[in-house]
């Protein structure tokens, strides 16, 4: 069964032109050119997949149509299209629930690309949360059995502990789909994330990092650019080097990132990294300035390995490093852009754990049907 996508713009040039290009693609498209018809058809013509809503419209703007939708329906995706690119506004939407943020002129094809990752997205986050349910479910069955069969409390007690492990994995394996997801924003850095995380776990237990600290640096290196959500893809995607005035925007993800994670309480541990990723150890770096050890110990780690997996993966403008000399420029530039304390404990790591990480990684993508992405 096709999904059902509606398309809401003043404009009925721009409804034609996205229903043609969507419905090319395989969905099944309704448009309404106003917030109220296009409430109308959500309350009584049919079950949207998502909306695809324009912000700049006369009357109830999109961001109200966004409100009103997610008081409805909070599990229908709603992807924000505008013409006026204000950071302050993708970030507004995608705090009320919008799934991502499209800026026109747009291109077609990465409009389709947005509406595929959005609804691949939703699939997955369904799925988690089915599987998070159901172990829900055997939890209660299994306390249930502890109270009426005391001679099982021992046996019962792993099973729990084991449950409750998994229920917590879910939430790894949701942020982990999220950053795929973003991951396909930026065609230079696919599987990027997932592998600073891994480097970043590596360097820090080498540091004598333990839990809960362990974690929350690895959710922080697999979240780090969650803030390019609020950088327009004109930007993001150029081909050939920015301008000045898109490096200003492109150097707000950190700041962005902050705000996004804001208030979420259970990766409070991860919001350092976010945030202080591009920071350098001379103090040149941004979005603060700071400078040695005022820089978190997470993020002065996660400068080593960012820099290591840029230099030993192929770009479409370069051929990967070989690892001796990607580790001789990190020695070469400890005490100016990293830590030397984290590049003492990087070159004791012997080059087979980051070809095993790499490699584990790949293998992990390959069992999901993913490896050609990476």
């Amino acid at each position: 069964m096709k999904p059902n996508l509606l398309i809401v713009d003043d404009e009925q040039v721009i409804r034609e032109v996205l229903t043609e290009k969507l419905t090319t693609a395989g969905y099944a498209c309704s448009t309404a050119a106003n917030s109220a018809e296009a409430l109308r058809k959500i309350e009584t013509e049919q079950t949207f997949s998502l909306v695809l809503s324009d912000i700049d419209m006369p009357g109830q703007n999109g961001i109200s149509l966004l409100k009103d939708i997610k008081t409805r329906n909070p599990e229908m995706d709603v992807v924000m299209v505008t013409g006026v690119v204000d950071v302050d506004i993708a970030i507004q939407s995608i705090r009320l629930g919008a799934s991502d943020y499209i800026t026109k002129p747009f291109n077609l094809e990465e409009v389709v690309l947005t509406v595929e990752r959005t609804l691949e997205k939703r699939r997955l986050m369904r799925e988690n949360h089915e599987y998070q349910l159901s172990l829900e479910r055997k939890v209660e069955e299994r306390t249930v059995e502890v109270r009426r069969k005391s001679e099982e409390v021992e046996q019962l007690y792993r099973e729990l502990k084991v449950a409750f492990e998994q229920i917590r994995a879910t939430y790894a394996t949701t942020l982990e789909a999220l950053m795929e997801a973003l991951d396909t924003r930026d065609t230079e850095t696919q599987g990027h994330s997932r592998r600073v995380s891994e480097y970043t776990v590596a360097i820090a237990r080498a540091m004598g990092v333990a839990e809960p600290e362990l974690t929350q640096m690895r959710w922080g290196a697999l979240l780090h650019d969650v803030g390019k959500i609020g950088v327009p893809d004109a930007i993001l995607r150029k081909p050939g080097p920015l301008t000045p005035q898109e490096w200003i925007e492109m150097r707000k993800h950190p700041e962005l990132g902050r705000r996004i994670l804001s208030g979420v309480k259970f990766l409070e541990g991860a919001v350092p990294i976010v945030y202080c990723h591009q920071e350098r150890f001379d103090g040149s770096g941004y979005p603060r300035g700071l400078k040695g050890e005022g820089i978190p110990l997470g993020a002065r780690i996660f400068a080593v390995v960012d820099t290591l997996d840029a230099m030993t993966m192929n770009r479409p403008y370069r051929k990967a490093m070989q690892y001796e000399q990607a580790r001789d420029e990190v020695i070469k530039f400890s005490g100016v852009q990293f830590d030397p304390r984290v590049v003492e404990a990087f070159i004791k790591i012997p080059e087979q754990e980051w070809g095993q990480i790499n490699r584990r990684i790949k293998a992990e993508l390959s069992a999901k049907g993913m490896a050609h992405k990476y």
